[in-house]
């Protein structure tokens, strides 16, 4: 049956958007609602446009050639789509192509004006919007201008800003086909866009009205600001009306014309309140059919609302799902973790698994309910002092919730509490074998996890992983570990606090905690400086690991003088340290251990900037500065009133951070050297079903949770187009950023530092490493393109333990996310270097390469001229 060249807006719906593309299919779907008017027309369909791009098979090379650029080819970019354009243009509207399209306007009144609008495959969906991608012409008049501009709408497929767009959003140049729609012109009083939830804030239950006079064009190109009016609940709740000067109207001949808005009507509103309330019930409908919250584009014509399009919000961060309606608050898990990126669904339901709270998953990120925490008068100093000294941001975005009053209620004093308090830090004394023994105890945990696993495939692999995880439960909560790690942690609150209260002296813990031993994290960061000088003697070797390109080099190494003791020195590294990786608490990053080409660039740096013994220099310059620092503290204390007494208590607590801080470290590297054993017993279990046809590649079981794998593994039938949806879904998650604290309307709630004390333009943020330090700043987005060089100033989004190796080359840190206690704070302590963290946008608002001045005892950042 030969595919139609046009179909009436009334014969399609949502699901057609292969054939009429997003636009029209969402026309058709607005069409059906009861109460909705949508003015009449027709489709173009993407038959017709695959029969014009068959009259030039030349497009297709030039197709190769434009997937095969990169964003920043931007010359080629636009060289290139302006061929293609110009190509497209040229060709001749097919005869029966244009019969269809005449034949269409006869029915519908040829002398009339219409409105002819790109409707691409790839657009208004989910996880993409294109909004203003391609192009729409208004007002055209006559059969022959509307098939010109059919054309034109055709072509814009491949304008500069449509194919920069795809290529961002990672959707190939040959699967995206155009329809276009052709429907009759609507000549509005006002016109202007609904957002259906807060465009900005992202309430749910707040819709934003944009509203101007004639046609919307005036609004969407900037020409005027618009009324806006914000509904909640059926009621205005702000309105503000714009001085609106000028208005875009139709021509009689086609077209259309800037014109001047009477000055008498220049400051009334383009909508009444009563109007506003219900164009918003009619977005409420319209958002229950498409299942989410739209982008709606509207018309008034004789207080009658017409809808010319509606598109998802793809902007907005998702809410958790929840089992009620009631009010919640959740708060960031990735925040805390130094990982906001986006995490695949297995990494989601594995860490979910196996974390010692319960978790709820949104747009690739996990939070924490903190609702009755916060509800509750008995837990809510508890769990506010706990971020704060976390994250300032997170606590002053609680405060916020609370300070409002009508999201949180306040349970009564017996509501439930806290996690029960760790007790009993106060009584270990600093005894070094306390932390052998926990250390003994996990290694010995980690070890009978890879003896038993081996024997297990299949059914019995996913309930053998479902035991293993109870086993990381227990030992991750063991409360000896608990009440080590509180140790080290009340202890340097401690001496910052009563240091500074008695000798005036800033974040004192900072210098005392300088090399602490035992500190697994900080000791990979030596370790690599280790490796670097068993390779730098080598001329050969270091010659083939700038060559290096996959992760085969280490079979290679032997072959070279020196290449064996490389390859050992090396291996030995990853024994240690190859279950780590960037974003490691997502299972399906690859680990060292699986790429060990990601380290070539990190020992190499370090071959040319370090010496002979590096690593013990350090750690030894190190310890003795902490010494020192111990010593003059003491000297003064013991000259203070009353200081004998407290030089007693400072030394023991001295001693106790010493002797317990570092081990705040090794429960995540428990976790992750767990991490690595299920990934590969998982992969192996995935290869199987590869094999057996069930799934196309291995990687594909990363985009199934571990209950659906499990499902697979027992013979269940996988849906051939899940994982094609999880990618999608994947790919639209990495653009959006992940807010601190999230409620269930949907609103993001950032935060502030409420702080007047810092220099003017200066960017503010929580110290946590002492000193002060001047540099050029290195904005590294990925840990894969750091090129840094000694004396640079990192500054990155985020930084978990993977990124210790980069701190031994840099003098001072700068990040977006983090906290007094997370582990970039914590190894920036240990390496003595001046850091500010949570920083806001600091990768944005920080050039690369300028100099930058890091108050590390301060907190802030000054960008210097």
């Amino acid at each position: 049956m030969t595919e139609p060249y046009v179909l009436d807006l009334r014969e399609v719906d949502e699901t057609q958007v292969a054939v009429v593309g997003g636009k029209a299919a969402h026309l058709g779907g607005l069409s059906r609602i009861e109460g909705i008017r949508v003015p009449a027309g027709f489709c173009v369909t993407t038959a017709a446009f695959r029969r014009v791009m068959a009259q030039a098979p030349s497009i297709d090379e030039r197709l190769g050639e434009l997937s095969r650029l990169s964003l920043d080819d931007r010359e080629a970019i636009r060289t290139l789509s302006a061929e293609i354009r110009r190509t497209v243009e040229g060709i001749a509207v097919p005869g029966d192509v244009a019969a269809a399209i005449t034949g269409a306007l006869a029915r519908f009144g040829e002398g009339g004006a219409y409105a002819v609008r790109s409707s691409a495959t790839a657009e208004d969906l989910p996880t993409a919007s294109f909004a203003g991608q391609q192009d729409t012409y208004l007002n055209v008049v006559g059969p022959a201008a509307i098939l010109r501009n059919v054309s034109r709408c055709w072509a814009s497929l491949f304008t500069e800003r449509a194919v920069t767009y795809r290529l961002r959003n990672g959707i190939g140049h040959r699967g995206v086909e155009l329809a276009v729609v052709v429907q009759q012109m609507v000549l509005p009083d006002a016109a202007g866009v609904l957002f259906t939830a807060d465009p900005v804030t992202g309430n749910r239950r707040v819709a934003t009205v944009d509203a101007s006079f004639g046609l919307g064009e005036a609004l969407v190109s900037g020409l005027v600001n618009p009324d806006v009016f914000r509904v909640r609940d059926g009621e205005v709740v702000a309105e503000t009306v714009a001085v609106k000067r000028r208005a875009v109207h139709a021509l009689p001949t086609g077209g259309t014309r800037e014109v001047a808005v009477d000055p008498q009507r220049q400051e009334q509103p383009a909508l009444t309140a009563a109007q506003a309330v219900r164009l918003v019930r009619l977005g409420r409908r319209i958002e229950a059919r498409f299942g989410r919250p739209q982008d709606i584009e509207w018309c008034l014509v004789d207080d009658d609302f017409q809808i010319v399009q509606s598109r998802p919000i793809t902007t907005l961060f998702p809410v958790p799902a929840a089992p009620d309606r009631e009010n919640r608050v959740y708060v960031s898990v990735g925040h805390q973790q130094m990982m906001t990126d986006a995490m695949k669904p297995l990494g989601v339901s594995m860490w979910r698994l196996t974390a010692m709270v319960p978790m709820h998953e949104a747009g690739g990120r996990l939070f924490v309910d903190v609702t009755q925490r916060l509800a509750s008068p008995a837990s809510r100093a508890g769990l506010l002092d706990a971020m704060g000294r976390g994250d300032p941001l997170i606590r002053d975005a609680l405060e916020t919730v609370l300070d409002r009053g009508d999201l949180v209620p306040t349970l009564p004093e017996a509501g439930p509490g806290g996690p029960p308090a760790v007790g009993g830090s106060a009584l270990i004394e600093a005894d070094p074998a306390i932390v052998t023994e926990l250390i003994e105890r996990s290694q010995a945990s980690v070890a009978a996890l890879r003896r038993d696993i081996r024997t297990k495939t299949g059914p019995a692999l996913f309930d053998f992983l479902l035991e293993a995880f109870q086993e990381q439960k227990r030992a991750v909560g063991d409360p000896a570990s608990m009440q080590v790690i509180m140790a080290g942690m009340e202890a340097t609150w401690w001496l910052n606090d009563q240091l500074r209260k008695w000798l005036g002296e800033k974040n004192a813990a900072d210098t005392l905690t300088l090399s602490a031993p035992g500190n697994v994290t900080s000791e990979m960061g030596l370790a690599l400086l280790d490796v670097a000088d068993v390779i730098r003697p080598h001329p050969e070797v270091v010659a083939f690991l700038r060559g290096v390109e996959d992760d085969g080099f280490l079979a290679e190494l032997p072959k070279l003088p020196g290449g064996t003791e490389a390859r050992d020195a090396i291996e030995a590294y990853l024994d240690r340290y190859g279950m780590r990786c960037a974003g490691e608490i997502d299972i399906t990053r690859p680990r060292w251990r699986e790429r060990p080409s990601m380290l070539v660039p990190l020992i190499l740096d370090n071959v040319r900037h370090f010496a002979p013994g590096a690593a013990r220099r350090r750690f030894e310059q190190g310890r003795q500065q902490a010494r020192k620092k111990k010593e003059d503290l003491l000297e003064r204390l013991r000259a203070l009133p009353d200081g004998a007494r407290k030089a007693d208590e400072a030394e023991r607590m001295i001693d106790r951070v010493r002797t317990f801080i570092g081990y705040r470290e090794y429960p995540k590297y428990d976790i992750v050297s767990r991490y690595l054993v299920y990934k590969q017993a998982l992969l192996e279990e995935a290869e199987r079903l590869v094999r057996a046809g069930v799934l196309a590649e291995r990687e594909d079981a990363f985009y199934l949770t571990f209950q659906e794998l499990h499902d697979v593994a027992r013979g269940s039938r996988l849906d051939d187009q899940l994982v094609r949806r999880r990618k999608d879904a994947f790919r639209s998650y990495r653009a959006l950023t992940p807010p601190r604290v999230l409620t269930s309307e949907g609103e993001a709630i950032a935060g502030a530092y409420r702080r007047d004390d810092v220099p003017t333009g200066a960017l503010i943020g929580l110290p946590v490493s002492a000193g002060t330090v001047e540099g050029r700043a290195r904005v590294v987005p990925d840990m894969a393109q750091a090129r840094l060089e000694p004396g640079d100033i990192l500054v990155t989004a985020h930084t978990d333990p993977s990124w210790t190796p980069l701190f031994v080359a840099v003098t001072g840190l700068v990040t977006e996310v983090g906290g007094l206690m997370t582990h970039g704070a914590v190894i920036a302590r240990e390496y003595g270097l001046p850091a500010v963290v949570g920083v806001a946008d600091a990768t944005r608002l920080i050039p690369d390469g300028r100099r930058i001045r890091v108050h590390g005892s301060d907190g802030y950042v000054e960008i210097l001229p």
